[in-house]
Parts: C-alpha cells; sequence; structure tokens
C-alpha cells in the first residue's frame, strides 16, 4: 500500500472517529431535553450525522480506488445532480435534443477531458462551446415560446451540477512541485474541510445564530457561518499534513472554501425558493438530494482548484 493509501485509510478512519464524535453529542443534547419533547433542530442534526456515515464510507471507499474510483463518484453525483435541476426548470418538446446532449454527451465529455488532464479544455468546455452549441440545437426546433428561459435554466444546470462538481476531481490533475501524486488528498481535504464546515454551521446557527443573513431566504445565521468558517480553518490547520500547503496555508484554504461554499448555498437556496420546493429530492435521508448536499461544494470546488493552481503550482 502507498503512503497516499495509507493516508487516505487514516482519513476515513479519523472521519469516522469524528462521526462518532458527533452522534455521542447528539446523544448528550437529546438526553438533556425534558421526556416527551420532540427539538425538530436536533431531530434534523441527528438525521444529517447519520446520513453522513454512509457519505463518508462512499467517499473513503471512492478514494481507495484512487484515480477511477474518483472520477466515477463525482461523474455520477453530476449526473443526479443535473437530473434533480433540470426537473424543476422549464422546457418544451423543441428541448428533447439539447437536454439529451447535455446528459449524454457533454456531461460525459467534460469528465473524460478531466480524466486526459486536458486543463485548457475542460477549462472552456462547457462555458463556452455548450454554451454556444446547446441553444441552437433548440433554436433550430423553430419554438420561441419562453426560449431564453429554457435556455438559461439548462446552461445554469450545466454550470452548477457538471462544470463545477467536475473540478474536484480536476484537483488530481494539478502537478505540484514536491507533492507527487499526491494530490488525490486534495479531494479528501476539500470534501471534509467544506462538509464539516457545513454540519457545524448548522449546529452553532441553531444555537447561538441571532443574526440570519438572509432573512426569508435560509436560516442561516452570521454567528453561525462564523463560528463554522473558524472550525473549517481549525480542521484544515490539523489536515496540513495532507496538502501542500503548510499550516497557515491550510487555514486559509479551508476558511475560504468553506466560507465560499456557505454563500454558495445560499444561492442554491435561492434557485429552491424561486421553483417552490423544499429540497431538489429526497434520495439522501435529511439532506434532500444531490444538489442539496453538494450546494456548498458546488461553489467551492473551482475557488480551490484556481487558487491552488495559481499559487502552489
Amino acid at each position: 500500500m502507498t503512503d497516499t493509501m495509507t493516508d487516505i485509510l487514516l482519513l476515513t478512519i479519523g472521519s469516522f472517529g469524528i462521526l462518532i464524535a458527533l452522534t455521542f453529542l447528539g446523544e448528550v443534547l437529546r438526553a438533556r431535553e425534558e421526556p416527551g419533547f420532540v427539538n425538530p433542530v436536533l431531530d434534523t442534526y441527528m438525521t444529517r450525522v447519520q446520513s453522513w456515515w454512509g457519505m463518508v464510507a462512499f467517499v473513503g471507499f471512492a478514494l481507495l480506488m484512487g484515480r477511477i474510483g474518483v472520477m466515477v463518484l463525482f461523474a455520477f453525483a453530476s449526473f443526479a445532480a443535473l437530473r434533480e435541476f433540470l426537473t424543476l426548470t422549464t422546457k418544451a418538446q423543441a428541448d428533447h435534443l439539447s437536454l439529451a446532449l447535455a446528459f449524454f454527451a457533454v456531461l460525459p465529455l467534460q469528465y473524460v477531458f478531466v480524466g486526459l488532464g486536458w486543463d485548457g479544455l475542460y477549462a472552456i468546455f462547457i462555458p463556452v462551446y455548450a454554451f454556444l452549441l446547446l441553444p441552437i440545437v433548440s433554436a433550430l426546433r423553430g419554438n420561441p415560446d419562453r426560449f431564453l428561459m429554457r435556455v438559461a435554466e439548462t446552461q445554469w444546470a450545466l454550470m452548477i451540477a457538471v462544470f463545477c462538481v467536475s473540478h474536484v476531481p480536476a484537483l488530481m490533475n494539478l502537478d505540484i512541485a514536491g507533492y507527487g501524486d499526491r494530490s488525490l488528498l486534495l479531494v479528501a481535504f476539500l470534501v471534509m474541510v467544506v462538509q464539516f464546515g457545513d454540519l457545524l454551521e448548522y449546529f452553532f446557527g441553531r444555537r447561538i445564530g441571532r443574526t440570519k443573513i438572509a432573512p426569508g431566504l435560509s436560516p442561516k445565521t452570521w454567528e453561525g457561518v462564523l463560528c463554522a468558517v473558524g472550525c473549517a480553518m481549525l480542521v484544515g490547520a490539523l489536515l496540513n499534513w495532507i496538502t501542500p500547503f503548510g499550516v497557515i496555508g491550510a487555514m486559509a484554504m479551508a476558511g475560504t472554501a468553506s466560507l465560499v461554499g456557505m454563500f454558495g448555498s445560499l444561492v442554491v437556496a435561492s434557485i429552491k425558493r424561486d421553483r417552490g420546493v423544499k429540497d431538489w429530492s429526497h434520495l439522501i435521508p435529511g439532506q434532500g438530494g444531490f444538489v442539496d448536499q453538494l450546494d456548498s461544494v458546488i461553489f467551492a470546488a473551482p475557488i480551490f482548484y484556481h487558487l491552488t493552481k495559481y499559487f502552489y503550482t
């Protein structure tokens, strides 16, 4: 077993240890409640932690499988997220061919380009070529009814569900001096700091949060976000040994990724409110669908990728 695989195994075991601690904390708080009293915030927190057990297992297994495992996992996540997103958009029969191309041509090609390491192509394939091609395909069908809305929603779905998500496995393509073949660990670092930050934001926001960031849109509070970003930076410092950043750099990268991810989740929440839904789907118990679970990673991934590429390659 290589050193990288050993580190991934240690991270997976450590993640389960953290989940044990979070589960224990939830059970302690539940035991302090009055008999018969149901705390919806605590119940939601516990449901999220329980769902995390399965997700950590899946991500850990994919990382242990190496490059192919990560590519397959996030390609599947993109497919599921794209399906959830487009289910709630405005479409007409004239868009059927462009939708088929989005699922069965644009999405797989994006991941093929990422897998081949063609960074000059996967960086522009969707926001340039797909954005220009798919509207042409729809226009050729001759239906102008709500054309701009239909095209824009498809483009936004591709940007969120495919382009941004594909930047997570794209981290494996970064050639960082002195880092060797350990770029796989950057995937683990990004996912862990963003997702643990999200979980802690939910906990602190409901326990001590007072000032809502966007009242009427999301229950996120400034107090919860600040505590969560601080915790994400602490997690980043503890995980600096799997990165090329050093302690200070790991804290800065973790804090930036976590903060961008949390504000990105507000964007996704705005889309859900506009569509009149609470969750994108009910695939993951307590956490909705893939878009609900990936909303922070979706926005954090491209920023984290380009910051790493600019400062460390």
